[in-house]
């Protein structure tokens, strides 16, 4: 009887443990963090700190909470126009991501199984260079006499991407929303590929074979039964990429240009170019809020397909 209440005990305690830690690091590393954030985004900028919101004189204890910088934001058109161009080259990378992920996770996931590892390595082979040497590459390759450059301009589609208003005239094809978006996409390609090809990996055939049984066409066998099969990865590839495209600063400063605005590069000049960070702070509090909309829409689809 002891011995069965000291491993029923050991059993709960694991459990708490198993539970408690996750929730520890994301308070260590992300809730207080969010909260000094927030703090600053409050407080007002002195001549080389930032004030404090909490005050204490002649036996009075005061709360200074600043909504100034706040009201700015909603001020000058700037932030939202950044914050608008940020949503929409984050959403246009998934797009991207997604309409060249999807095959190849497909024909991952249909593959021989002595060959799935091969294909999977080669997904992450550019996981083993230098995300920043991984940028500055497309600099070259992109430029006149690149690699990709010279092709495109053999063909003639820059003077295509010049009339979709991609780049600015045709053979200039740097610092521009196509050399942003190639780089973008590039980036975050493995993202979207890996879970599609977790959910594709596990769909069952049978239901194929079913459908064509039934006098299903392949091509609506793929639309009604393998694309809602797979709703799942297409939601989780699209959150992991959209989510860090909105806030991304790096490929936007090497590979873009002046029209390519996002709020990651105004956020860096309010913090280190204006030394204004409680306005920097509250840019990345709102960006915060702004990322935490698509991550509920993934919870929610993550629960109804829980249900099913």
């Amino acid at each position: 009887m002891f011995g069965k209440r000291l491993s029923f005990a050991g059993k709960f305690n694991g459990g708490r443990w198993v539970v408690g830690l996750p929730y520890a690091w994301l308070l260590v590393f992300f809730a207080l963090p969010f909260l000094i954030v927030l703090r600053i985004s409050l407080s007002e900028m002195e001549a080389v700190r930032v004030g404090d919101i909490v005050g204490y004189a002649d036996g009075t204890l005061s709360l200074r909470l600043r909504l100034a910088n706040y009201l700015f934001l909603g001020d000058d058109d700037l932030y939202l126009r950044a914050y608008l161009s940020s949503l929409r080259y984050a959403g246009l990378t998934t797009l991207g991501c997604l309409f060249i992920g999807y095959p190849f996770a497909y024909f991952m996931a249909r593959s021989a199984p002595k060959r799935q590892p091969l294909l999977m390595m080669l997904v992450m082979l550019p996981f083993w260079t230098s995300f920043l040497l991984r940028v500055y590459a497309w600099k070259v390759l992109l430029s006149p006499g690149g690699w990709v450059a010279t092709p495109i301009h053999a063909l003639g589609l820059d003077q295509v991407l010049a009339a979709l208003g991609l780049i600015e005239a045709p053979g200039l094809l740097m610092n521009t929303p196509f050399s942003l978006l190639i780089g973008m996409v590039y980036t975050y390609l493995p993202f979207m590929v890996l879970p599609l090809y977790a959910t594709l990996s596990k769909l069952d055939l049978r239901l194929l074979e079913a459908a064509a049984d039934l006098g299903a066409t392949p091509w609506s066998a793929f639309w009604r039964i393998t694309v809602p099969l797979s709703r799942g990865g297409i939601v989780a590839g699209s959150m992991l990429v959209f989510i860090p495209c909105v806030g991304e600063f790096v490929t936007p400063e090497l590979l873009g240009g002046p029209r390519t605005l996002m709020i990651g590069r105004v956020l860096w000049d309010e913090f280190f170019g204006n030394n204004d960070w409680p306005l920097a702070s509250a840019i990345a509090v709102l960006l915060s809020l702004l990322v935490l909309l698509p991550m509920v829409l993934y919870n929610k689809v993550q629960a109804q397909e829980a249900k099913r």
